[in-house]
């Protein structure tokens, strides 16, 4: 967003960017739960699905709930254009499988998420799309594993589990001179913290049922970006029905009004639990982006606004001590979600990224005794004293 102060700051934008306001004059939006819209006459129809005109036909194709909650991610995270899916992993599936087409190659960064490294290396290659894994400590793998046939470059940052950062700024600037479009899942940074589109991304994926619903309710996700990707996006997503619910639209909408104060909350605690942990003798390292033992911090610092809600322990003693730490903890949530108002600790190798090979996940860090902590909002002080207790020896 531009420094000019005529300009709505981001937090404004999430609470005023509001559907038209009916007849009713209501304050809040209304829910619209109807499976379809009436037509003027048999003109209106046909230019309806002839795309002449604008408006409702059916809400699996939209909704004014979903094209409020896609119009606020809209601007906040800068782009042209978006659609809404049901899930976090239908809009990572529908980013990519609808500008791919057999004989087709992606290049992507190693460490993904355990769903999405599914989808690259046994659900696309079964129509003919194959796919590469860079290096993120290696800038020059991009460039040696991108092919003529190479329709785009997919990656998180920070990644899950292990926070590793990719320099956007430089990786965008490769895919544009390169022609290719980069897709950036910013689920863990969400746009309050990390704009990839303005870094030079042409389309963000995030997973709604974390940070940007926040307490745990619903299921969602987003596709924004650049018009004529998405154009793809939403044919794919028109004829293979991915769709948000109205229901779970509405209270997403209403949860980014508040992103803006949670993820602060989120990000204070996290540094703090993160900065609390580092070089406690029963914690063999600590990752966070804005620990300063972070091997990335000094991008972290360019390339994001706060750490983010993320800190991730690896623990002294392997599987054992993250089995026992998980069977200790008793204020916070044992459990596989994130972004949650309730501290959640989860164990990657045996649950998320359970489905790689004991060398996948060495390949991206992922030990053994990893914990992932998704700090919630309760009261600093009481996290770690959970913490403390679940990790005495």
């Amino acid at each position: 967003m531009s420094d000019d102060r005529s300009d709505p700051h981001f937090e404004t934008l999430a609470i005023r960017t509001q559907a038209p306001v009916t007849a009713e004059r209501e304050h809040s939006v209304p829910l619209y739960l109807t499976s379809s819209f009436r037509f003027d006459d048999a003109e209106h129809a046909r230019a309806l699905f002839a795309e002449e005109v604008s408006g409702n036909v059916y809400s699996r194709y939209a909704n004014p709930n979903t094209d409020e909650f896609v119009r606020k991610l809209c601007l906040l995270e800068g782009g042209e254009d978006g659609i809404a899916t049901a899930s976090g992993m239908s809009a990572v599936f529908t980013a990519l499988a609808a500008r791919v087409s057999a004989g087709d190659h992606i290049v992507a960064s190693r460490a993904l998420f355990g769903s999405t490294h599914q989808i690259l290396t046994r659900l696309l290659p079964r129509w003919g799309v194959t796919s590469d894994y860079a290096d993120v400590a290696d800038p020059a793998s991009w460039e040696r594993l991108i092919r003529p046939n190479t329709r785009l470059l997919f990656v998180e940052t920070p990644s899950n589990p292990g926070l590793e950062l990719i320099d956007l700024a430089w990786l965008g600037a490769l895919a544009q001179s390169r022609g290719i479009p980069l897709v950036v899942d910013n689920c863990f940074a969400t746009p309050y913290l990390q704009q990839p589109l303005r870094l030079g991304a042409s389309v963000v994926v995030h997973s709604a049922t974390k940070y940007i619903d926040g307490q745990g309710r619903v299921l969602g996700g987003a596709i924004v970006g650049d018009r004529a990707y998405l154009a793809d996006c939403r044919f794919f997503a028109r004829h293979t029905g991915p769709a948000m619910s109205a229901f779970n639209a509405w209270l997403l909408s209403k949860s980014l009004e508040t992103l803006a104060v949670r993820m602060d909350r989120h990000c204070a605690s996290a540094l703090r639990i993160a900065t609390h942990f580092d070089g406690h003798p029963a914690v063999e390292s600590v990752r966070y982006p804005f620990l300063p033992s972070h091997p990335q911090y000094a991008l972290a610092r360019r390339q994001m606004t706060q750490g983010g809600g993320i800190v991730v322990l690896v623990l002294r003693g392997g599987l054992d001590a993250g089995r026992r730490f998980l069977d200790r903890v008793r204020l916070v949530s044992h459990s596989a979600n994130l972004g949650d108002t309730r501290t959640i600790v989860t164990h990657p190798a045996s649950t998320t990224h359970s489905k790689l090979t004991p060398a996948e996940r060495a390949a991206v860090a992922i030990a053994d005794g990893l914990i992932r902590v998704s700090v919630g909002l309760e009261h600093a002080d009481d996290i770690i004293t959970d913490l403390e207790q679940a990790l005495a020896l």
